[in-house]
C-alpha cells in the first residue's frame, strides 16, 4: 500500500491512516513514515480496534499512547463496536458502549473521535447497528469535555 500512501501524501492534504484490524500499533510507524518521507507531515492514525475471533472487535487502549508517539490518534468509536460476520448476514454492533469507548479513548490520550450518528439508526443505510442516536450526541460531547479537562 506504499503507492497509495505516497499518492495521498502528495496531495498535501491530511492523510488519515486507519490501523488495520489485524495490525499491532507498532506497525503504524512504518505507514506514518511513508507519508512523512513524501514531504507531508499532516498525518494522523485512526484506531478502530482489533479483530477478536470472527465476530467481534476489541479496543486495546494501550495502542493509543503507542501510536501517539508517531502521529495524532483519532478513535473510531462506532466502528470499534461493530460485530462483523453475524450469522444473520448483517453486521451487528454494541451502541450501548459508545460512551464507554469514547470516554476511555479520551482518558488514554486520543486526539479526536469519529462517531457515526443518525436521527434514527434503525433506518440508516449503513452501520446503523453501531451508531449513536443523534439526540445523544450533545450530552455525550459534554461528558467527554469534562473527561478531557480532568486528564489534561
Amino acid at each position: 500500500q506504499t503507492d497509495l500512501l505516497v499518492a495521498a501524501a502528495n496531495t498535501g492534504k491530511v492523510v488519515s491512516i486507519k490501523k488495520g484490524q489485524f495490525a499491532g500499533p507498532e506497525a503504524m510507524s512504518f505507514a506514518v513514515d511513508k507519508v512523512r518521507e513524501s514531504g507531508n507531515d499532516n498525518v494522523w492514525i485512526t484506531e478502530r480496534g482489533t479483530t477478536f475471533g470472527y465476530q467481534d472487535l476489541v479496543v486495546d487502549f494501550r495502542s493509543i499512547p503507542v501510536m501517539k508517539s508517531y502521529a495524532p490518534v483519532i478513535m473510531d468509536v462506532t466502528h470499534s463496536l461493530q460485530q462483523p460476520n453475524q450469522t444473520s448476514g448483517v453486521t451487528g454492533g454494541k451502541p450501548e458502549l459508545i460512551s464507554t469507548i469514547a470516554k476511555a479513548a479520551i482518558a488514554t490520550g486520543a486526539d479526536g473521535l469519529f462517531i457515526e450518528t443518525h436521527p434514527d439508526p434503525s433506518v440508516a443505510k449503513s452501520d446503523g447497528a453501531n451508531m449513536l442516536q443523534l439526540d445523544g450526541l450533545k450530552p455525550l460531547l459534554e461528558q467527554l469535555l469534562r473527561v478531557r479537562q480532568a486528564v489534561i
